[in-house]
């Protein structure tokens, strides 16, 4: 399996479980387990591995016109030091990946995607995508994904646990949600500091170039002691956390996860992300077929359950209505901020289905009871 730069860091620290995740080794857990992890990003502040994430860098005078094309989101207003979400769509508006981008200038910008994604999103915007077919100029494209360490500092104090420290870190507390720090230094390692987020908490994401940092020792392990060791000096402490609850705290935020609420199968508008899709740019890719579904209805929708009979809804189960089988499971897990099972749903719109609505999952081959409940799960400062 791979691993990134920090596996050396924490792989051999007591209670840590390390898992095969798309081919890499990483951490479900810390020692303290998921649900301490949870709370600890609800209430204070958690640490998260994710260096492996993708990361490619377009450069040149064709970098925008091409990224506008390839995303669904209009990128032409962003300025320097901004980001934003977005999703690469197939010409039949199914989605290849979604995506964050990054504007450093007119003529340089990243584009995180997801890991399991990496080769398959970049053969898509170098090889297959219709623009480079139909013979259209490319920027320089480089796949810089090995050369990045990205570590997520998640939780409400997290910003200011770092502003804190002073000095040019002070700067984090004046970003915008969205925007980002292009050359800032922690701990003696050059990083990019932007506030995003996958959590629905406040935080940070770290970006650190291996190569820009070649002279310092092991930078990946500085700015990760460095992050674990802010507000020490407190009644609480920044916690380790582990792929079990990003999961949870994504899911309870209702935040998508590509291979379940997004996929090749799956459009933007069934996902209810429409307010990433910008249907008014002239043209991107999946556009005509994203109009015509929208015209002609979107057939299913992203709803969200909580389970009145106690069990565990999972991935691929079948929600029924009735008799009737009208969607399916994306993902289930019990909510530790709510302490109920819950799940996000794919089911057939024009069912007149109301909040409060009975559902019936099959778990296990038993219906269960579910009801339909608003989305999402959990919302910051709720």
């Amino acid at each position: 399996m791979k691993q990134t730069p920090l596996h050396s860091v924490y792989a051999h620290q007591d209670g840590v479980r390390l898992v095969d995740f798309g081919g890499w080794e990483l951490p479900i857990q810390f020692a303290k387990g998921i649900i301490a992890e949870h709370h600890a990003v609800r209430t204070y502040a958690g640490l998260f591995d994710v260096s492996h994430m993708g990361e490619f860098l377009l450069t040149g005078p064709h970098a925008e016109s091409y990224l506008q094309y390839l995303l669904t989101s209009d990128i032409s207003q962003l300025q320097d030091g901004q980001a934003k979400y977005g999703l690469l769509c197939y010409p039949d508006g199914g989605v290849v990946d979604d995506v964050l981008v990054y504007r450093f200038s007119a003529e340089s910008f990243w584009l995180v995607v997801n890991a399991g994604n990496r080769e398959k999103d970049f053969r898509w915007i170098t090889e297959e995508s219709p623009w480079v077919v139909a013979g259209n100029s490319l920027p320089h494209i480089e796949d810089i994904s090995d050369d990045i360490v990205q570590i997520a500092f998640q939780g409400p104090m997290a910003v200011n646990l770092l502003a804190s420290v002073g000095g040019d870190l002070a700067q984090i507390s004046d970003l915008k949600s969205f925007e980002f720090l292009p050359n800032i230094e922690i701990n003696g390692v050059h990083t990019v500091v932007s506030r995003t987020g996958y959590t629905g908490e406040d935080g940070v994401e770290v970006y650190f170039s291996l190569s820009r940092n070649a002279g310092v020792t092991n930078p990946a392990a500085q700015v990760w002691n460095f992050l674990l060791a802010l507000g020490a000096d407190s009644d609480e402490s920044v916690m380790p956390c582990g792929l079990g609850c990003r999961d949870t705290l994504r899911l309870e935020s209702k935040m998508p996860l590509y291979g379940h609420e997004l996929s090749s199968e799956i459009s933007p508008l069934e996902a209810n992300l429409s307010w990433a899709v910008a249907l008014d740019k002239n043209e991107f890719c999946g556009r005509e077929a994203l109009v015509a579904q929208k015209e002609q209805g979107v057939p299913r929708s992203l709803r969200g359950i909580i389970m009145v009979d106690k069990a565990v809804p999972r991935e691929g189960n079948t929600v029924y209505l009735g008799d009737n089988p009208i969607g399916v499971v994306t993902s289930g897990a019990k909510s530790p901020t709510g302490e109920y099972f819950c799940a996000l749903v794919l089911i057939q719109r024009g069912l007149s289905l109301k909040i409060g609505d009975e559902v019936t999952i099959d778990i296990r081959g038993k219906k269960r009871v579910a009801t339909l409940v608003k989305t999402p799960f959990y919302k910051r400062n709720s």
